[in-house]
């Protein structure tokens, strides 16, 4: 058996906290897993309308799509437009979707998590996503704001802490690096 081979099922993961590199990081897994061939998706949520460099990426990696589901326009976390809300329930069902019908070995939810926190889904439909994930999955999720409710039912959750960042400087997002 080689290095990596014994395998008893897939894990839940969850890239959480407030540094850079959640998104990054689910990617550098899908990256791997699509080398291998494995078929991943990527479900982005509050994400849309803005030309991300993972988007083109993944355009030339085989086994590897993502898919957006929000607006341009940041979500006010007080007070979220309908459109927010109803995109984040369609990228939901999406997700509900791929995992019952299992047509792919890895699936992320990329900021699922703050979606939640933001009200737009709740943790139960969180929950419930994990609980229909197949044991033949693997599944990603990222975000700020974790809840101990979801949290329960990871396997691995690493923390991404912010302890310097340029924005501080007034280096806004640049592209190829941030977005």
């Amino acid at each position: 058996m080689a290095y990596g081979e014994k395998h008893i099922r897939n894990m839940i993961q969850i890239y959480t906290g407030n540094g850079k590199g959640k998104t990054t990081a689910a990617l550098g897994s899908a990256m791997r897993a699509a080398g291998h061939g494995q078929k991943v998706i990527m479900i982005q949520f509050m994400k849309g309308q803005i030309n991300y460099g993972e988007l083109e990426a993944a355009r030339h990696l085989p086994h590897f799509s993502i898919e957006q589901y929000g607006r341009a326009e940041f979500v006010n976390p007080e007070n979220p437009d309908k459109e927010d809300i109803r995109l984040a329930k369609k990228a939901l069902a999406r997700a509900r979707e791929i995992l019952k019908k299992h047509t792919h070995d890895m699936v992320i939810l990329d900021e699922i998590i703050i979606a939640v926190s933001f009200g737009l889904i709740t943790s139960n439909d969180v929950i419930d996503l994990i609980r229909i994930a197949r044991s033949d999955t693997e599944l990603i999720l990222t975000g700020r704001y974790l809840t101990d409710s979801i949290a329960e039912h990871a396997d691995l959750i690493s923390e991404i802490r912010e302890i310097k960042h340029h924005f501080q400087k007034g280096v806004s997002a640049r592209k190829g690096i941030e977005y």
